[in-house]
């Protein structure tokens, strides 16, 4: 009878322990509760936002979500300077946070810093820019899209389209992966591609400028913008400039998966900005949990995925949650 029972007992811990914690575990981190036991450590994150860019807003998202289920205190800071951002960063190795998730835009501004939290042993997880960098600067794995993949994607969709001329729209000097996006769409698009480059914080700039090069340049049938708060810009300055160019973009988010619908997008590029988030919080936990690193030394990718009008209503309840 003792057999029996233990053989009982076993054979319900195999068949439904496993999605009994799962499920216990799920219903914590949608209560707000942590999934875990483990200790309530700091992670950081310090990446090159400007202010007001809704594309971060859905990479915090992510972060945060992953936090609660882990039991991490998560901090945000954010500077579209280079040498500010790299000073958030130090002041996170001073504050000895146990973990620090950066972006590398402009990388050489930030080599020195992400060599500064290794040695002090505070492990490193790079998100979205600086894929060829993570790896040399020590960081345990890099999260986001290959942006030249991704410009390859964006140059292959405007050639199925029938584009023969395009404005690939530059929002912050000196970013390498928006470099990486427009040389990739060169590459594959057989038609003319072209660059702009603009000030980012200044959306009425930005809007004259395209009007500008629209009005100069009636060939220009495609306008690619490197930001989703960029398409609706882009949208208002082709309506200004009269012309019949197509507005597409990268990323994605309400305003965007709205203009898909309308038509007054053409496409979009998204790179999964929440999954970014939620998986380098998720990836630090489990390094110092244990020990776990995911990649291989390669980036671990959430992009590119060419969204389009017949996407765009299954995505837009998760673009008003701030998901997508």
């Amino acid at each position: 009878m003792l057999a029996a029972a233990l053989g009982a007992s076993l054979a319900g811990c195999s068949s439904t322990g496993g999605l009994r914690a799962e499920q216990e575990r799920a219903a914590k981190a949608a209560g707000g509760k942590a999934a875990v036991n483990t200790p309530r450590w700091t992670f950081a994150m310090v990446t090159h936002s400007g202010d007001g860019d809704t594309f971060w807003d859905i990479v915090q998202n992510g972060a945060q979500q992953a936090a609660v289920k882990d039991n991490i205190k998560f901090v945000y800071g954010h500077d579209k300077e280079a040498q500010r951002q790299s000073q958030l960063v130090q002041s996170y190795i001073d504050q000895k946070v146990d973990g620090l998730i950066v972006s590398l835009a402009k990388p050489n501004a930030m080599k020195d810093v992400v060599a500064k939290a290794e040695k002090a042993g505070i492990p490193v997880i790079t998100v979205n820019s600086g894929a060829e960098e993570s790896k040399a600067f020590g960081a345990l794995s890099h999260i986001g899209q290959d942006e030249t993949v991704a410009g390859e994607a964006v140059g292959e969709e405007l050639n199925k389209r029938g584009r023969k001329k395009a404005l690939c729209v530059l929002h912050e000097q000196g970013n390498v992966g928006h470099e990486q996006r427009c040389d990739g769409a060169k590459k594959t698009f057989k038609g003319d591609l072209q660059k702009l480059y603009v000030e980012g914080t200044n959306m009425p700039d930005v809007q004259s400028s395209i009007e500008s090069k629209l009005q100069s340049d009636s060939a220009l049938d495609a306008v690619v913008t490197l930001g989703a708060p960029f398409a609706a810009t882009a949208v208002k300055a082709k309506e200004q400039a009269g012309s019949k160019a197509e507005i597409d973009t990268f990323d994605l988010n309400a305003q965007v998966a709205t203009g898909l619908k309308d038509g007054s997008l053409g496409f979009a590029v998204d790179q999964q900005p929440y999954l970014q988030g939620y998986q380098a919080v998720d990836l630090l936990w489990l390094y110092k949990y244990n020990s776990d690193v995911l990649g291989g030394g390669k980036p671990v990718l959430t992009g590119p995925q060419v969204i389009t009008k017949k996407d765009a209503a299954a995505l837009e309840d998760y673009t008003k949650r701030g998901t997508r």
